[in-house]
């Protein structure tokens, strides 16, 4: 069962505007993306509350840097039960892993949340134990007994040049063990950060400074990275206000976001494509953004 109430209205306009979408253009789009639209009817909703639609939304899919979302809420759910040390350098390592989408943070962060290293190839209890330890984000995110987090593997590092030695190692011989996600997986730990239903109201609201995207025009223009650009929030009226988190890469493009319009109730929508047309395409996720924040 769903986290919200699915609306057949919204799933036919969902399936109606892909449709529109992919004549112009894009086809076989519906068979490369996958979406989770969720409405609210209150300014401050609680979680479970909003309306919504999906299409593939319990398909796992390489999330690329949306990933960076769950290590953050993990990063406070750790700190919650005294698993990490508080410090200056963690959250810095958090701050530019949400905020500029840093690998190299990123990678201290897993370090972190799973007492593990990178370095050369390990072999027999070594290596057994090391990929045991790999796995806690993992087990945390099955201990929270969402259906959404079945299929999900939230394991690895992310990558400029990619990895090497054990980490390299950890991904498999086809790369079987790299990371994926469902948007409806997304979606819910995104509407938990917003509605403080999984860390503390302190934790939440420490995070969503981190999602917080400005939508000015001269701020864009300053950071090429801005993740609004060629993402959801590029699509989105002036005066908006947004939280989000986008991934990018040769064969994906997605994004995460959450946003009120002025004096509106919020929407939440999760766009994931795969393949190098949806990743170069930067007008698909902007068009989808714009066209359901009329609906």
């Amino acid at each position: 069962m769903a986290f919200y109430r699915l609306d057949t209205t919204m799933q036919a306009q969902l399936a109606g505007l892909l449709d529109r979408l992919a004549a112009d253009g894009r086809p076989g789009l519906q068979n490369n993306v996958a979406i989770s639209w969720i409405r609210y009817d209150q300014a401050n909703p609680v979680t479970g509350s909003g309306s919504g639609a999906g299409w593939s939304d319990l398909r796992p899919i390489y999330p690329a840097s949306v990933v960076k979302l769950i290590y953050a809420v993990a990063v406070e759910a750790w700190l919650q039960r005294d698993l990490l040390p508080e410090g200056d350098e963690l959250r810095r390592a958090v701050q530019d892993m949400i905020v500029d989408s840093s690998n190299d943070a990123t990678g201290l962060v897993i370090d972190l949340l799973t007492g593990t290293t990178g370095g050369p190839s390990l072999k027999g209890e070594y290596w057994q134990a090391w990929q045991q330890q790999r796995q806690l984000v993992n087990h945390w995110l099955q201990g929270l007994g969402w259906a959404e987090m079945n299929r999900v593997n939230c394991c690895q590092k992310t990558w400029g040049d990619g990895p090497y030695g054990r980490e390299r190692d950890f991904y498999g011989v086809d790369n079987d063990n790299r990371n994926a996600l469902t948007t409806a997986g997304t979606a819910r730990m995104f509407e938990a950060v917003m509605t403080d239903a999984l860390v503390s109201p302190l934790a939440c609201k420490r995070l969503r400074q981190l999602l917080s995207r400005s939508l000015d025009v001269a701020q864009r223009q300053a950071d090429p990275e801005n993740q609004i650009d060629g993402f959801l929030g590029e699509g989105l009226p002036a005066g908006t206000l947004l939280w989000s988190k986008a991934g990018w890469m040769s064969q994906a493009r997605h994004d995460a976001a959450w946003w009120c319009k002025a004096g509106g109730a919020p929407m939440l929508l999760v766009v994931f494509t795969h393949g190098r047309e949806r990743a170069d395409d930067l007008t698909l996720l902007p068009a989808l953004a714009r066209e359901l924040c009329k609906l």
